[in-house]
């Protein structure tokens, strides 16, 4: 318990305080890097991006990315009629290009097809 003290007349007095006292607590902090990297990209996986992000993004044109999205050929949606890109759904959408690439190539029969087709055999 605190107590409170106080000089009246050249007495000094102990008085009960009723107010909790504050404890800092001082203890090792341990960082995980993979928790930390976890946690930045769900944040930045609910971000929503412009015409001019997703451009720089997939290193393409504005006008590039504005057909996309008009075609509806990328995931996009409008916002008071501006468009607009979900991150997540961009991240999706690209690892879905890259798996029907492949799939096209190994239907094609041409080389590359023949290539994967031969190493998946293996």
């Amino acid at each position: 318990m605190a107590h409170l003290v106080s000089l009246q007349a050249e007495t000094i007095t102990k008085e009960p305080v009723s107010t909790p006292i504050l404890k800092i607590l001082h203890y090792p902090v341990v960082v995980c890097p993979n928790l930390v990297a976890a946690m930045s990209s769900s944040t930045r996986e609910g971000e929503i991006l412009t015409i001019k992000q997703v451009a720089e993004y997939l290193k393409v044109t504005e006008r590039t990315i504005y057909r996309l999205a008009a075609a509806k050929k990328i995931p996009a949606f409008k916002v008071g009629g501006t468009w607009r890109f979900s991150l997540a759904d961009i991240d999706s959408w690209i690892k879905q290009q890259s798996m029907e690439g492949l799939d096209t190539g190994r239907e094609s029969g041409g080389e590359a097809g023949e290539q994967i087709q031969d190493r998946e055999k293996k």
